[in-house]
């Protein structure tokens, strides 16, 4: 008769017949941490799926076995074997930073709700451990000045001040402050030089030197000292009124070609052709007029033609999306004259008011890059015999007598009706928009002193003056 298979526990735990002859043990085998780790998994599972219940004593001899085993399992009804205390360890910074992250999480879900002596207990072992808590039932703890709540909750833990809402400037203090570089560099050096009451010849020719190296050229500043000889010339004279003069002959030579971009409604669209050197800011000002015309009521399409470079078609579709315009593009590397074509053809079907065109930024003085930008006009006169009805050419203030050979070779090559002058917060330069009015007499439309899209704005020719030479608002 087949002898009878003994169960589990009988063979763990002996009884029935007589065990047999205990075999040689074989050699111990070092488990790997994989197969450590997946028998842990598997009895997890296992006692999760179905827990043992047995007698006590049988609980307690498994527990033993277990234990023996390195698990840890305390028996019901039996006291937990002590445990020699493990050896302290550092925490790292991440490991506090993360304690200290999901204590701040758990008490701002579930605040502690203690008795006094429990939540008096905790502030102390918080307060050792560099916490900085205080029962909201007793004093603060006693220490040093610098460990105590109070001094940590107020230095380390300050209550943050609400910042007072920043006051909007007006467009004069936006200039003014744009133009802060070349007003200072210029009132300094007036202020040098008229440090006597009595005006002149060296005081003349100083400040004559003054103003040709802030860019306004010979001829505006033969004009103005010409005007202090007439006027004051051995009298007395305060900075003041150098700066009172100066304003004025500004504002004679800028008042005639400070006009505003006159938008014909009978042509539809009504195309502007934007171009400049590489890095005026030609794509941002055009997202600007954009804005700028749609807030008047008109209807906008932009045409991304800078199609050399990738981030300006992009940059040019954000300014649609944000202006509400449609944008006409293609890949970056595509022709930039079929696209212009493109673009005035859907304009004039959807009847659009306005179509700005971005070109690529291209050096003046290089001949085939002009030619292509000749190539584009051509090529809109094809679809509108009139068109573009407008070019605007985009300047850099930053450039300084440099600006004066892009205006007359961009005038030239391309037929310039208008000057936008870009960055004149980045320079100290914003005397050149002075010396470009008096050489071609170009209007200047825009002015432009900052990224924002309320930094650009039509051309005032007293408050640049103003602004420029020092005056307040």
């Amino acid at each position: 008769m087949a002898e009878k298979k003994k169960g589990f526990f009988q063979r763990l735990f002996g009884g029935g017949d007589a065990p047999a002859p205990t075999p040689a043990p074989e050699p111990v085998r070092e488990h790997t941490v994989a197969e450590d780790l997946e028998a842990d998994i598997v009895l997890d599972e296992v006692v999760e799926a179905a827990p043992l219940v047995l007698p006590p004593e049988q609980e307690l001899a498994l527990a033993e076995a277990l234990h023996n085993a390195g698990e840890i399992i305390t028996p019901e009804g039996s006291e937990p074997e002590p445990q020699p205390p493990a050896p302290p360890r550092e925490h790292t910074v991440a490991e506090d930073l993360e304690a200290d992250l999901i204590l701040d999480e758990v008490v701002e879900a579930a605040p502690l709700v203690l008795p006094p002596d429990q939540e008096l207990a905790l502030a102390q072992a918080m307060h050792e451990a560099g916490e900085s808590i205080t029962p909201a039932t007793h004093e603060p703890l006693p220490g040093p000045p610098e460990t105590t709540p109070t001094y940590i909750e107020r230095v380390e833990h300050p209550t943050p001040v609400p910042a007072a809402p920043a006051k909007k400037l007006n467009w004069f203090q936006r200039l003014a402050t744009g133009l802060k570089r070349s007003s200072d560099q210029l009132t300094t050096g007036i202020a040098s030089v008229f440090t006597k009451k009595k005006l002149d010849a060296a005081m003349l020719e100083d400040l004559e030197d003054i103003l040709i190296q802030s860019d306004f050229g010979l001829e505006m500043a033969s004009q103005v000292t010409e005007k202090l000889r007439r006027e004051r010339f051995d009298r007395d004279i305060s900075t003041e009124e150098v700066r009172e003069i100066l304003a004025g002959e500004i504002v004679g030579v800028l008042s005639p070609i400070a006009r505003p971009i006159a938008i014909d409604t009978a042509k539809k669209p009504f195309v502007i052709l934007m171009v400049g050197v590489n890095g005026t800011g030609k794509t941002t000002t055009i997202g600007k007029l954009s804005s700028l015309f749609a807030a008047q009521g008109k209807s906008v399409m932009l045409a991304a033609g800078d199609t050399f470079r990738a981030a300006a078609i992009e940059q040019l579709q954000v300014w649609g999306q944000r202006t509400g315009a449609p944008v006409v593009s293609r890949p970056a590397g595509s022709d930039a004259s079929g696209l212009a074509f493109d673009a005035v053809t859907r304009a004039a079907e959807e009847g659009t008011d306005v179509l700005l065109i971005d070109t690529a930024g291209r050096l003046h003085n290089r001949d085939e890059l002009m030619s292509e930008l000749e190539k584009i006009i051509r090529v809109i006169k094809k679809v509108d015999p009139e068109a573009p009805h407008a070019t605007l050419l985009t300047l850099d203030a930053t450039t300084g007598q440099n600006a004066l050979n892009q205006v007359e070779i961009f005038g030239q090559r391309a037929g310039v009706t208008g000057l936008v002058m870009t960055k004149l917060d980045g320079t100290a330069r914003g005397g050149i928009l002075v010396a470009i009015a008096q050489k071609f007499g170009l209007p200047v439309h825009f002015i432009g002193v900052g990224e924002g899209v309320d930094n650009l704005e039509p051309f005032d020719a007293r408050e640049f003056a103003e602004a420029i030479a020092g005056k307040t608002a």
